[in-house]
């Protein structure tokens, strides 16, 4: 028997025999299943198991998922049964997970009354507390035998202590349902209407919103650049910058290709982009199921995010959006979490084809949230944000922008996309007065319409600016813009906008296909612009004649009599007139 080796057998009563990184973490797999086995039969066997445990506390993914599912049937207000159970998770193509349903069925059959479940919810409550205290041991000897200094250990075990108060205090049982309850006192000494605006002014902390638009308005473009700054610490719409801001961005619409080359044409890279996460194309279940909000308080609760952003809404529910009970769901199921735990949220969605009715789909989507904010492209990098739905009123309700960009050969210059607030004079006079030619020029002078624009294009313009005018006028001041000179166009010297004006929107074209430029109002390929035409090349005065790069201009001597030019020579000799203007 040389050849056999001898297990070792540790004591587990001897400490230096015994190997903290090496143990399986603590569970009650008993527990668990006595738990599963109740909760599938019985409504009031989950609520009284849930205000001892969540999801968090089941050691075995199976058993998680059976618990989401169950909660997901009790908050639709649906009795759980094991058949239903089977029939949810077969249509989330997880079964795997449960054995192909054995694991359903072996739990099912043999179950406590509803009365005795909680007993065993507070062993696997003990079990996870047991489990995150071990888990919090092994990062600390992690820390120690990689040569981690005090000050990262003393952060450690500080990270470790507050999460645990934190959970003692909001998690679970009485304590957790009173915290709902307003303090009268601190209610009323609170001033909302100075809380602080997050930048742009667009939303308050932990408020819902939702930003609707069409396909060529770049909503994911300018959602990004707005995140992307706030989550640095700068300022955004011209608003003074604030603390960052640890954001979620969840995008289900834009490639990584895409999304890298829109965040290098803000200026961001590796090292500068702040508290934001970014989570690309998310494995997350649907937002409207109680799975999937599970999956999304996870991601949240793991990045520590005070905001979340949803790009686009559409990609993240598995409901039909004409149904009201699709967006019902989302908000039962995520919203609400997130606004309870202030965490504010920013919806993208599409315009319906009814573009005058808002965002496509049930108009329930729209009662939830605090804000609505509809961007529409004007043409010429123009933009309009305007607020449609509020609850709060606070904030400006309307935005004027420009939306820059550069060019560096077939790439978007580094640094050189931002979108601005356009700043306009007040018009005065007739300009002044609505309905009015002159209301009209001002109006699409201030939208940046170029001044060759049709009465088809204008038109299109007011309408969207909601702007009423007739036909004749309408004619009368394309024919006036179209007479004036090109000089006399919309102001775009350097003081009005520091930037060139915009080509298209970053991340919409390949790279490595020139000649396929597209027109300002082209915001994605092969979309039409929004506007027939483009916009004219900024008015360049002529150069001043010289005879190369600081040749100061010649200036001849004048006739004294007629003004005109005198000969350089004659003037040499002191002759201050033309001959003939002498002898006249």
């Amino acid at each position: 028997m040389e050849n056999v080796r001898h297990m070792n057998h540790r004591d587990p009563a001897d400490p230096a025999d015994f190997d903290v990184l090496s143990t399986q973490a603590p569970h009650d797999t008993e527990a668990e299943a006595l738990v599963i086995g109740a909760v599938m039969h019985d409504a009031a066997a989950y609520h009284a198991c849930a205000a001892i445990i969540d999801r968090d506390d089941f050691y075995h993914p199976a058993h998680r998922l059976l618990w989401d599912t169950v909660a997901g049937l009790v908050a639709a207000g649906t009795p759980p049964h094991p058949v239903l159970i089977r029939a949810e998770i077969d249509n989330l193509g997880r079964l795997r997970e449960v054995e192909g349903g054995n694991t359903i069925n072996r739990l099912g059959a043999d179950y406590l009354p509803a009365t005795s479940a909680p007993h065993f919810a507070e062993q696997i409550s003990e079990a996870a507390r047991k489990r995150r205290y071990d888990e919090h041991a092994n990062r600390l000897k992690s820390a120690v035998l990689s040569g981690a200094p005090g000050e990262d250990l003393d952060a450690l075990v500080a990270d470790f202590t507050h999460a645990e108060q934190l959970r003692e205090s909001t998690g679970h049982g009485p304590a957790h349902l009173v915290a709902a309850i307003l303090n009268w006192g601190t209610f009323f000494a609170t001033d909302f209407g100075a809380i602080q605006l997050l930048p742009g002014k667009l939303m308050g902390p932990g408020q819902q919103i939702t930003v609707v638009g069409d396909g060529k308005a770049g909503k994911s473009l300018f959602c990004q650049e707005w995140m992307w700054r706030m989550a640095t610490g700068q300022s955004f719409l011209g608003d003074k910058p604030q603390a960052p801001v640890r954001i979620l961005y969840l995008d289900a619409e834009n490639g990584q290709e895409q999304v890298q080359e829109r965040f290098l044409s803000f200026g961001a890279g590796p090292l500068t982009m702040g508290e934001l996460q970014y989570a690309s194309f998310p494995p997350v279940r649907p937002l409207d199921t109680a799975a999937g909000g599970a999956d999304l308080l996870a991601l949240v609760k793991a990045t520590e995010a005070d905001l979340v952003v949803i790009d686009t809404v559409s990609r993240f529910i598995s409901g039909p959006e004409n149904d009201a009970d699709t967006w019902l769901g989302l908000y039962r199921h995520t919203l609400l979490p997130l606004k309870r735990d202030r965490v504010g949220s920013i919806r993208l969605d599409h315009f319906g084809k009814d573009k005058d009715r808002g965002g496509r789909g049930s108009s329930a989507k729209t009662q939830d949230v605090d804000h609505v904010w509809e961007l529409s492209y004007q043409g010429g990098g123009a933009l309009t944000l305007k607020r449609t739905h509020t609850r709060t009123g606070i904030g400006p309700d309307h935005f004027s922008l420009l939306r820059q960009s550069q060019r560096d050969g077939d790439n978007w210059a580094v640094g050189g996309t931002r979108h601005v607030v356009m700043t306009h004079e007040a018009p005065s006079g007739m300009a002044a007065v609505p309905g009015t030619v002159e209301h009209i020029i001002s109006v699409l002078d201030r939208a940046r319409v170029p001044n060759d624009a049709s009465n088809r294009a204008v038109r299109q313009t007011l309408v969207d600016l909601q702007v009423p005018a007739g036909n004749a006028k309408i004619a009368d001041a394309v024919a006036i813009r179209k007479a004036r000179p090109e000089s006399s166009s919309i102001d775009r010297s350097p003081k009005a906008f520091p930037e060139p004006l915009p080509e298209g929107v970053p991340g919409t074209r390949s790279r490595n296909t020139p000649g396929t430029e597209e027109t300002p109002a082209q915001m994605v390929p092969g979309t039409p612009a929004e506007h027939p035409g483009t916009p004219p090349v900024p008015h360049v005065p002529p150069s001043k004649r010289g005879n190369g790069e600081g040749t100061p201009e010649r200036t001849d001597p004048l006739c004294t009599t007629c003004t005109r030019p005198l000969d350089p020579t004659w003037a040499a000799y002191g002759h201050t007139t033309h001959t003939t203007c002498t002898t006249t």
